[in-house]
């Protein structure tokens, strides 16, 4: 969409994927602090969220040492190397970020088993298209093979997902975009978003994140504060009020009170407001991107 585009203020912004981070990270946190997982923070606001059992441990590090700002690990022995790992930088839109920690913290109900502990046949070259299914459903493409690494590109090209089946390194796949899965979106540039999964990810946390960049329904958003990039590319759509908005809590009250006494005064009007929800499933009320890292 072009820069001139006079739309101004709340949009939706479509395809999700082009639609940016959130200014906050509270929401993909929830899920795992409604089971009581302990939060701690240090003096540059970074936040560290850990399971009961000490198994899985998230990061949220907008003053860490590289782009990585979710950083989500899980242990079979608390002292020792990540049995997997799982990173979204700073660009990624929120909202997947909360998909994965919905589906992460269903798995720690379930158990050990479900989150750390896999049978041997389940190897991520026998189960791995599982995760790209909700994808090729909403009309992803697979593209041709090259080098062991098979790739799943949404229909305008500007989001993709690769899978490696070869072998990998350890380490590598947790410090680098060398990872089993790799998903990424957005134009060339800062504003280009990815996210990684290591080998003995469970497939079910991937296809979290898959089917959630892959929903069709639009992302809210300010637009004033997308990154320019992603307004060239996205479809933005006004949000607008309601031909007939519900009422708020006040307007109720307001109406109640005027019904038992009518000579105190008229009926309020039901008006839209930011705290009104929209036809549309998506909320209205105002959201921004981060800033970029330093």
């Amino acid at each position: 969409m072009p820069e001139t585009d006079p739309i101004d203020g709340d949009v939706y912004v479509s395809p999700r994927y082009l639609a940016g981070a959130l200014c906050t990270g509270d929401p993909a946190l929830a899920p795992l602090l409604d089971l009581g997982w302990e939060l701690q923070h240090d003096d540059l606001a970074n936040v560290y969220v850990t399971a009961p059992d000490r198994r899985v441990r998230l990061g949220y590090l907008p003053e860490g040492e590289d782009d990585g700002l979710w950083r989500i690990t899980a242990y079979r022995d608390p002292f020792a190397q990540p049995h997997w790992g799982v990173c979204f930088n700073d660009q990624a839109p929120t909202e997947f970020v909360t998909s994965f920690t919905n589906a992460l913290a269903q798995l720690y109900t379930d158990g050990p088993d479900a989150y750390l502990y896999r049978p041997a046949k389940r190897d991520p070259s026998q189960s791995w298209f599982s995760a790209v299914v909700p994808l090729m459903q909403r009309g992803w493409q697979l593209q041709p093979r090259r080098w062991g690494v098979t790739e799943v590109q949404a229909p305008d090209g500007m989001a993709g997902l690769e899978f490696s089946a070869g072998p990998l390194d350890p380490e590598t796949e947790l410090t680098t975009l060398e990872a089993r899965w790799l998903l990424r979106g957005g134009p060339e540039g800062w504003s280009r978003w990815y996210a990684t999964a290591s080998t003995h990810t469970p497939t079910e946390l991937v296809t979290a994140i898959t089917t959630a960049v892959s929903d069709p329904s639009p992302l809210p958003r300010w637009q004033q504060q997308m990154a320019v990039t992603l307004r060239r590319h996205a479809q933005l759509t006004p949000v607008t009020p309601p031909k007939h908005p519900a009422p708020t809590p006040l307007d109720v009250v307001r109406r109640n009170a005027h019904r038992r006494r009518p000579s105190l005064g008229t009926v309020s009007v039901p008006r839209w407001s930011s705290s009104t929800q929209p036809a549309t499933p998506a909320p209205t009320a105002p959201v921004s991107r981060p800033a970029p890292r330093r």
